[in-house]
């Protein structure tokens, strides 16, 4: 078995994607000028967040979540062990390697710091959290507010007769650079309290592993189980649409496109209460993305209503069955008392029973915020700004700079003003601009390299992995320990057989459905197993339907770990080749308590 990955400089570009680096950031891609540094280091590619090619300009989200998860961690809060998470696009795909302090002395330092610091926030957690939220809608208003209009054939005479000294091509550049910037505040605000999240659970799970050795990572996970977030309103949303759909008897009337279903219910008895209900769910719950949040391909439920329409749809049909649309709360938040009891009789020191239930205390005030700002962030926030950038690619479009709006995504963020003030430059001087002669043959040549580099397919990981990764979060999040390393190293089971991290409780049998995106939910049938690269919060609504869920990526902190386990549903994630090796139609056995995968034929 080999004990090492390709080095990031031994795989060259895929035909037809010559020349890919020069779509992303010139610091973001492995350099000869960093040759010895990027190769002493272990990158793992972040399936979690972005399992397929990152279009250039989104690209910038994801430059912007790591620099500010990384300035969180090395210069707010001081952690004491961990630095900042570097980050490389190779071949169109995004690699991480955390930077981890390794002088003792150094971390020593960082402790006081990191205490008073973290201590802060944890001690009036409370009253900042309730700060936090305001902030965070007063900044989504804002992004709401950036004004991306076209270029007039002449100014307003308010322009004249208000004196406003300033005209609208300058204001199209200005409303650009805010929406960046307010991009860039949006993440600012997304790990104020994430990463304090995190180490407070982490600073219980040690704690719990050095009081109880033999406790397994579940257990400790069960223990803060049973939260009630924003992130899962949406499906309780689409719940109370089927229920009452079904109360004024239009429920017969929801299969179908949207388009068609909306129409049809307004015609109906009661139809307007309905639809009252829906459009007063859409603000803000429907501005959920199908995906993770970080494509701005990942389609929104606001404006691809067939999505929830569909969902309601199959709410309506389980509650003609008789079954329950709950989530199984009750008996999670029973589990978790069950299992906290448990292990606290097993503490005979008062000092340590304290300290645990200290830490447990901590761990339960701050966890929910960990899914909560899913929403806010990653779905709700995002979808504004992708919204907002196909206005401005659909200018330009009209202006002839290329055939369609969403070109504009080929573009990286600071190629973008270039090319507005091409059209700014035609449009004030009365000339025609470049852009209509320069930038077609150029989308047109980067759609030929995203597309070859969409067919490459990237290796886990790349360089030398360490004996023993130690790095929390990477562990939590990504899934990225010493066993699953060797794994990837050591490939599939040749019985087809997978093992991965016990995600969430619990032992299914039946098909298994291979889906690579939200695009194939809808093939989901009733009983099957669900085998994709990642799962998405806004597949919840699924999670009634199916028995299992089997992931390539993630760890027991990932996003799926802990939406199937607030759901009930047994999963098993960070498999690494779950997709690969299965295929659809074969039954499988999911053991979500031993986080083991077996193919039954």
């Amino acid at each position: 078995m080999a004990n090492s990955f390709p080095s990031p400089f031994d795989l060259p570009a895929p035909a037809g994607a010559q020349g890919w680096q020069d779509l992303y950031a010139y610091s973001s891609v492995f350099s000869e000028d960093r040759r010895e540094y990027e190769e002493s280091m272990f990158w793992f590619m972040d399936g979690v967040h972005t399992p397929e090619v990152i279009p250039p300009w989104d690209a910038t989200i994801l430059e912007f979540a790591i620099i500010v998860l990384s300035q969180y961690n090395t210069r707010h809060y001081l952690i004491p062990p961990a630095l900042g998470v570097d980050i490389r696009f190779l071949n169109g795909y995004m690699y991480l390697s955390p930077v981890g302090v390794s002088d003792p002395r150094e971390i020593e330092a960082r402790v006081p710091h990191f205490m008073e610091r973290a201590g802060y926030y944890f001690g009036h957690w409370d009253e900042l959290y309730a700060a936090w939220m305001p902030k965070v809608r007063a900044l989504i208003d804002e992004l709401e507010a950036v004004r991306i209009e076209p270029l007039p054939d002449k100014e307003d005479l308010s322009v004249i007769t208000e004196g406003r000294g300033t005209g609208s091509g300058m204001e199209l550049l200005a409303q650009y650079n805010r929406l960046v910037d307010l991009t860039l505040k949006l993440w600012n605000y997304h790990f104020e309290f994430l990463n304090l999240g995190y180490a407070a659970y982490l600073d219980f799970f040690g704690f719990c592993k050095q009081v109880f050795p033999s406790i397994p990572d579940q257990a400790i996970a069960k223990m803060v189980a049973g939260i009630d977030v924003d992130l899962f309103r949406p499906d309780e949303e689409l719940k109370k649409l089927a229920a009452l759909a079904v109360e004024l008897g239009v429920d017969g009337l929801l299969d179908g496109p949207a388009q068609g279903v909306l129409a049809a219910v307004k015609e109906q008895p009661g139809g307007d209460k309905w639809l009252a209900a829906w459009e007063q769910a859409q603000q803000p719950w429907f501005n959920f993305s199908a995906g993770s949040g970080f494509y701005h391909s990942d389609k929104v439920w606001l404006e691809n209503p067939d999505i929830p329409i569909g969902f309601v749809a199959d709410y309506v049909r389980k509650l003609r069955r008789g079954e329950s649309l709950e989530r199984p709360v009750a008996a999670i938040a029973a589990e978790r008392d069950r299992i906290v009891a448990e292990y606290g009789e097993l503490i005979d020191d008062e000092t340590d029973r304290t300290t645990f239930e200290a830490k447990l205390g901590l761990a339960r005030t701050v966890f929910p915020y960990v899914e909560n700002h899913n929403f806010y962030i990653e779905h709700w926030g995002h979808s504004i700004i992708w919204r907002k950038m196909r206005e401005l690619g659909g200018i330009l479009a009209k202006a002839g700079f290329w055939p369609d709006p969403d070109d504009i995504f080929l573009l990286g963020r600071n190629e973008v003003p270039v090319a507005l003030f091409d059209l700014y430059h035609g449009w004030a001087v009365g000339v025609p601009s470049r852009g209509p002669t320069y930038w077609p043959r150029e989308i047109e040549r980067r759609h030929g390299i995203m597309n070859s580099l969409r067919a490459w397919s990237p290796p886990p990981a790349l360089g030398t992995p360490p004996e023993v990764i130690t790095e929390p979060f990477t562990v939590m999040l990504w899934g990225i320990t010493s066993e699953s390393v060797k794994q990837w190293l050591g490939g599939a089971a040749a019985d087809g057989g997978l093992s991965g991290f016990a995600a969430s409780p619990g032992v299914a049998e039946g098909p298994a459905r291979v889906i690579f995106s939200a695009d194939g939910i809808g093939e989901l049938r009733e009983g099957d197993i669900l085998v994709a690269p990642l799962t998405a919060p806004s597949w919840a609504p699924v999670f009634g339907k199916i028995a299992a869920t089997v992931t390539d990526v993630g760890g027991i902190m990932s996003h799926a770990a802990i939406v199937c386990r607030e759901y009930g549903l047994p999963a098993v994630t960070g498999t690494a080749f779950g997709t690969k090796t299965i295929k659809t139609g074969q039954r499988l056995r999911v053991d979500g308590n031993a986080g083991t995968v077996t193919v039954l034929d």
